[in-house]
């Protein structure tokens, strides 16, 4: 990992004032007190008319250059309750991503918005305008109500004269509907300096309902004036994105970075997405207030707020949820008529710090303490009564770091990863006791982290490769961490002769889609051969099918 700068940070004096009024004491004591601070400090003016207005006509450069999106339907609805289709629109003005408040001055902007049945716009459904903030970094986020449910929609932004992307977005069905089937995509660790991002080309020209981005969408490493091993040779990238994201002004640059891949922003307008952060948008393998590397508490906290204020920025996410305690919460639950609930976690910002100082090691007493927890009580808690209440086919899981069991070799001799579930065994036993209680039959883990795909049987106990399975789990490999990858990594015999349950493992680059139905699930694990050049065809590595009621993956 490269190091943190050896100076102390350019974090706003703002944010440290507001870092001190929490005071070493409370963020020691309070996982959640980075997302507060985040959400408390620089926002706009309580009457935009207080603030000075930018003529959107005055704009002289292209402001769309960070494309368009959407996602997140209507979290938490009530089954047999009506609910209004709905859709989160995002887009972002920064005529010159790569500079300090992306080529605007800190005025506040005006921006229209519209919503079609139709890519032309001849069917206009909806219109309207919003405001993007300086202090939002002049992003926009429009939530959209009262749509049809179960149907397509295409939007756009014009600012000015300029005139955004058109992207395509979708509402989920009526609560009560029993859609014959979901096609989803499942995405996961993109790290720019690694190489291209072939596959959300490829990504982009699926037939999908819906995409769900499982974490590390940026990584806070330094990325060189020829981007690492994209090797460029037609551009220089500027000096301030070759060193370690820590600043409120760090993250927005390299959001900036990140979204202006052509290939990301043909996914985005594409698809809608779901999104949930893991460790690289803030630091590598951090556990709720605990930092990876020696820095001072108020530190993190300043780093992490700074981290978490840029992810919903740069993210079409709905507005920040009232805090419980000081608490940010992105876990959330989606539901698709009667064939799917979706429960997305947090596995980061609640978590207790990983055992035996992080990384493999022989599990033990500190890693099997029952008190030791993923999600946090109100997380778990929260999780277990939506089973409870859930009448839907499938309850899907999407989250971060892989759930089942994996042994690093097959002998008595084995290591398990202290940051993924392995290393929160009773954590889990409690989530996969909760699902019994609650008689779900369907249960499915969407994950990423890995830089692999799995297909993985999640089993009542992992040491009896005999014992019941319980659900499934889909581990789609990353965009682009990890370089080219290969078919059959290095470890590839010692892991799948450990791990009886594994029922696929393949090593290249890029996502995996989920066709959901009444009778069964199947899995299609798409891969590119290579991302360190450019222009990768694309092919389908192996497709897994699980039946409804007989949880246990098969080849199709």
């Amino acid at each position: 990992m490269t190091p943190a700068p050896s100076s102390t940070p350019a974090h706003s004096e703002e944010l440290r004032a507001a870092a001190r009024h929490f005071g070493r004491r409370r963020f020691l004591t309070t996982a959640g007190a980075a997302a507060a601070l985040a959400f408390a400090t620089q926002l706009p003016a309580a009457g935009t008319a207080a603030a000075a207005e930018l003529d959107a006509r005055r704009i002289t450069e292209e402001p769309f250059t960070l494309g368009v999106a959407s996602g997140d339907p209507p979290p938490d609805s009530v089954r047999g309750d009506p609910q209004p289709g709905s859709v989160l629109l995002w887009t972002r003005l920064a005529p010159r991503p790569f500079e300090p408040g992306g080529g605007l001055p800190a005025e506040r902007v005006s921006v229209h918005w519209e919503l079609a049945h139709d890519e032309r716009f001849t069917r206009t459904v909806r219109r309207g305008r919003a405001t993007a903030h300086p202090e939002f970094s002049h992003t926009v986020h429009v939530e959209v109500e009262h749509l049809e449910p179960g149907r397509d929609f295409f939007y756009r932004f014009r600012a000015g004269d300029w005139v955004s992307p058109v992207g395509r977005t979708r509402t989920a069905p009526a609560p009560w509907a029993r859609p014959a089937g979901l096609r989803l995509g499942a995405v996961s660790c993109q790290a720019y300096h690694d190489g291209y991002f072939t596959a959300y080309r490829h990504l982009a020209d699926e037939d999908l309902d819906v995409v769900f981005h499982l974490g590390d969408y940026l990584y806070e490493y330094a990325v060189n004036a020829t981007g690492g091993a994209r090797a460029y040779t037609d551009r220089t990238l500027p000096a301030v994105f070759n060193r370690e994201t820590v600043t409120l002004e760090d993250y927005r640059l390299r959001y900036g970075l990140y979204k202006s891949d052509p290939d990301l922003r043909a996914a985005h307008a594409a698809h809608p997405f779901v999104v949930t952060w893991d460790d690289h948008e803030t630091e590598n393998n951090y556990a709720g207030g605990i930092p990876e590397n020696s820095v001072p508490p108020e530190e993190f906290l300043l780093r992490r707020a700074a981290a978490y204020r840029a992810y919903w920025e740069h993210q079409p996410l709905r507005r920040p949820q009232p805090p419980e305690g000081p608490d940010m919460r992105l876990y959330r639950r989606l539901s698709f008529g009667r064939l799917a609930q979706f429960d997305i976690l947090d596995t980061r910002q609640y978590r207790s710090d990983q055992a035996y100082g992080d990384g493999w090691q022989v599990p033990g007493p500190l890693s099997e303490d029952p008190a030791r927890t993923m999600t946090g009580a109100a997380q778990e808690r929260w999780l277990l009564d939506g089973w409870r209440a859930s009448d839907a086919r499938w309850n899907v899981l999407p989250q971060q770091v892989v759930f089942a069991e994996r042994r690093d070799r097959p002998t008595a001799d084995f290591k398990l990863s202290m940051d993924s579930w392995d290393g929160y065994p009773a954590s889990r036993a409690r989530i996969l006791a909760g699902a019994e209680s609650a008689g779900v039959e369907n249960l499915m883990v969407l994950t990423g982290d890995v830089h692999v795909s799995y297909g993985l049987d999640i089993k009542a106990d992992f040491r009896d490769p005999g014992s019941r399975t319980l659900g499934t789990e889909i581990v789609a490999t990353s965009i682009a961490s990890g370089k080219d990858g290969a078919d059959r990594p290095s470890n590839y015999d010692r892991l799948t002769q450990a791990n009886p349950h594994l029922r696929f493992f393949h090593g290249r680059r890029g996502y995996v889609t989920v066709t959901l139905g009444e009778e069964s699930a199947r899995a299609d694990f798409r891969a590119v051969p290579y991302v360190t050049t450019p222009g990768a065809p694309v092919a389908t590595a192996a497709s897994l099918v699980t039946e409804a009621g007989r949880p246990g993956l098969t080849p199709a």
